[in-house]
């Protein structure tokens, strides 16, 4: 991972606009945000019209383009770019839903709603509504979904992500995987 404090500086001249910053930011952390959108693209389906350096290059711009975040640091980034990224895949499911008529439904868990939402994107709009089910009961375990999900962090980087403990984010995870995967099964019910 690109260093902490390079990021924290580049976004600073970012939001001051000083030039040739958004470049060098780019070149700095894009390599990270495209490994994390190779994991995120690989639980699509394959015929997914994104792909993952479109979802980097979308999110960036969706980052960069607001100079009206004051950006903490390369923490605060990294979590807005998984904040991103999953609306972007949302965004997407959306745009391919309102073409479809809904045909069936089943019972899906977590587990198959991660790495078989390319057979429904239904699944991924109902793991959307869920997880704003869930931003409203507890925030930081939706964040650690997002973080682990939708970018593709491992549990040491989520905790530093989020200056927690490994074993917070584990706990965190179990037990957002259990309410998320009762939701699921709730939503294919109906």
């Amino acid at each position: 991972m690109p260093q902490p404090a390079n990021i924290t500086q580049f976004l600073a001249q970012v939001r001051e606009g000083k030039p040739d910053s958004e470049r060098r930011l780019f070149d700095l952390v894009y390599q990270e945000l495209h490994r994390l959108a190779s994991g995120l693209m690989r639980r699509e389906r394959r015929d997914h019209t994104l792909q993952a350096s479109a979802l980097v290059n979308e999110a960036y711009l969706r980052l960069v383009g607001h100079q009206d975040i004051d950006w903490e640091s390369r923490s605060h980034f990294y979590m807005a770019a998984a904040q991103v990224m999953r609306r972007i895949l949302i965004d997407h499911a959306r745009k391919r839903q309102a073409g479809k008529r809904f045909t069936g439904i089943r019972r899906v868990d977590l587990h198959e709603a991660m790495t078989v939402a390319e057979e429904n994107d239904g699944q991924m709009l109902d793991l959307d509504s869920a997880l704003n089910r869930l931003a409203a009961i507890d925030p930081r375990q939706c964040q650690i979904v997002e973080l682990r999900f939708f970018a593709g962090l491992t549990v040491d980087e989520t905790a530093r992500v989020l200056s927690v403990s490994e074993k917070t984010v584990k706990r965190d995870w179990a037990v957002a995987r259990a309410w998320l995967e009762g939701e699921l099964r709730g939503a294919s019910a109906v």
